[in-house]
């Protein structure tokens, strides 16, 4: 796969951006997955819980579909008005302000309708930051850093998994000021990289492509293949976050909920340096697909050991095996995407349609799995799970043979 993601200007190859910059940028995109896992997962379940007196899941999901359309929709449409602007960090602070403030404000709505509502402007503001974000960094990284930064890009889910931790951990803020305390760790997280990159792109990475460059790729298939070879790992990833307590207590009927979050938080934390050990290994050897093909492989592996699982132990080493090779996945394939985007000059636009390989699995899965399971067992969910995760490996595979 040799698809530089821009021409080739006077000068000679893009200069590598230095470590703190790395290391800033990576924080700054946790602080994305920080404004949204505490809301989506913790917050959002509990306030509408408080409005309607109890659990209510018909109302929960109304709002996480409607906002996952909103995301959609979002992404693709700020993405390609960055790119036309021909910057990015003004977009991102906007968009941190915007998302903050309709934080602050959903924790004060007063009905599920008003949440509805909310959620589905706090979705738009969030990508007002997310899109150009994710963009910039396609303007900053030069392929030869796309592997280490996909490793660093590792750390959002987890950081997004330890901040929900954080902020409803017993006693540590009252519950009225859980909206502030993240809205001050997105903040925390994010401006720092912002504020001290002004001078952080590089032109060679920005520079409009020819349109025979554009069209290489597209004809070739590479870019449909790692779009769809990312969607199959995403349902997986989607249908097993969703299900997993359920699926465990079928095995262990007095398994605590606590249980399943320590686990799914472990598995965040441990990927880290794994991703960034084969980003490295990537960038250095020149292979950036290989370790996306192997992580395919191992999610397909766990999967099968969770569907022949027996006991408890098995189940936990099977879903251990999955959920780390799907988070080494989809934190690498993140940053190899911005290598076989072929366009620079939409750059943004592109990246909002590879987003909806994270939104439409979301939107769809949970249906799916209702349906699927009471009728064939989870059993079944796993192994058309692995078929789908060996069919990504496929995918892929074909990429690395192409010249």
């Amino acid at each position: 796969m040799n698809h530089p993601a821009a021409s080739p200007v006077a000068g000679g190859p893009p200069e590598r951006q230095p470590g703190w910059f790395l290391a800033l940028f990576a924080l700054a995109s946790a602080g994305g997955a920080v404004a949204y896992v505490p809301l989506l997962t913790v917050l959002l379940p509990q306030r509408v819980a408080d409005l309607q007196g109890g659990e209510d899941v018909a109302a929960l999901a109304q709002v996480t579909f409607l906002g996952a359309v909103m995301a959609s929709l979002a992404n693709i449409a700020i993405g390609t008005l960055s790119d036309r602007s021909g910057t990015r960090r003004p977009w991102i602070i906007a968009g941190l302000v915007a998302s903050n403030a309709l934080l602050l404000a959903l924790g004060k709505a007063g009905s599920v309708a008003e949440i509805v509502v909310l959620v589905m402007v706090w979705q738009v503001a969030l990508n007002l930051m997310l899109a150009p974000l994710m963009a910039w960094a396609g303007d900053c990284f030069p392929d030869e850093q796309k592997g280490v930064l996909g490793g660093a890009l590792a750390l959002s889910p987890a950081l997004g998994a330890l901040a929900g931790s954080l902020v409803t951990y017993a006693g540590l803020v009252a519950p009225e000021a859980r909206m502030a305390l993240v809205a001050l760790l997105v903040s925390v997280l994010v401006l720092p990289a912002v504020l001290l990159g002004a001078k952080r792109a590089r032109p060679a990475l920005m520079a409009p492509a020819a349109p025979q460059r554009v069209a290489r790729p597209l004809r070739d298939g590479v870019v449909a293949r790692m779009w769809a070879a990312r969607l199959l790992v995403q349902v997986a990833e989607g249908g097993m976050f969703a299900f997993l307590l359920y699926w465990l207590r079928s095995l262990a009927p007095d398994y605590p909920e606590n249980g399943a979050a320590n686990i799914f938080s472990a598995v965040l934390v441990c990927a880290v340096p794994l991703c960034l050990i084969l980003g490295r290994w990537s960038d250095r050897h020149g292979r950036p697909v290989l370790p996306l093909v192997g992580a395919a492989v191992l999610c397909a592996c766990g999967m099968l050991v969770m569907a022949a699982a027996q006991t408890i132990g098995w189940a936990i080493a099977g879903y251990v095996l999955f959920a780390i090779a799907a988070s080494i996945f989809l934190a690498l394939h993140a940053s190899q995407t911005l290598r076989v985007l072929p366009a620079p000059q939409h750059r943004g636009r592109d990246l909002g349609v590879f987003n909806l390989t994270n939104t439409v699995p979301g939107m769809v899965m949970p249906w799916l799995t209702v349906l699927l399971v009471p009728r064939f067992g989870y059993d079944a969910l796993f192994v058309m799970f692995a078929v789908l995760s060996l069919a990504s490996a496929t995918l892929l595979a074909g990429v690395i043979r192409r010249p």
